[in-house]
């Protein structure tokens, strides 16, 4: 392997060989690398998927929560739709079908 010159200053001057041979060397670091980044690539896009479910959870929670303390101010009437399709989605989340 070709010597590394470090110094900004001088302008390294590689042979068309010591060339070929570091570009050889850096396909097969990538190549060897590519299962693992795939792999990272996998879990992060699970992580992804998991907070996005959190997320989604955590909003449907507090909409429920903000429902639920409306309709015990007497905000929403319970018989009307909205008070309806409340009950129904707790009566759901307590007891799914």
């Amino acid at each position: 392997m070709a010597e590394l010159n470090l110094d900004p200053n001088k302008d390294p001057q590689l042979s068309k060989e010591e060339l070929a041979a570091r570009r050889e060397e850096i396909t097969t670091f990538y190549k060897d690398n590519i299962p693992h980044l795939t792999v990272q690539a996998e879990y992060e896009d699970l992580l992804a998927t998991i907070e996005k479910a959190r997320a989604e959870r955590m909003q449907a929670q507090m909409f429920m929560a903000q429902q639920y303390a409306d309709q015990k101010e007497g905000a929403v009437d319970p018989n009307s739709e909205e008070g309806k399709a409340f009950q129904e989605a707790m009566a759901n989340a307590v007891d799914p079908k």
